[in-house]
């Protein structure tokens, strides 16, 4: 590819970066749980849940979540989102490798 297609090519792709607004680093899990009430029905196998979690990394510690029913699609769209970016950084990298192998990158 020529450095005019190059250039047009990673502004379209920062360009889709701008539509990644929701995305979220981590993964996203269901348990079932009991709780603290002895005489609950949770104590003789009949548990809570399933209850969601948002797993991410905050200050070098894993921390979780918890993601109420309605809000676990676009968690996980989030975490789709992420993916994407990861992607669309790839594709940035290989372009801007190819920019500086034959010209300046920053034009």
């Amino acid at each position: 590819k020529d450095h005019s297609s190059l250039l047009q090519e990673r502004t379209l792709l920062l360009e889709q970066m701008m539509s990644l607004a929701g995305l979220m680093r981590g993964s996203v899990f269901s348990r079932f749980s009991t709780c603290s009430r002895p005489s609950c029905s949770c104590h003789k196998g009949k548990r809570h849940g399933p209850r969601s979690y948002f797993v991410t990394t905050e200050h070098k510690r894993q921390r979780q979540h918890y993601v109420p029913n309605e809000h676990v699609e676009s968690v996980k769209s989030g975490i789709k989102q992420f993916n994407d970016l990861l992607l669309l950084v790839d594709k940035i990298t290989a372009i801007n490798l190819k920019l500086m192998q034959h010209c300046n990158i920053n034009d």
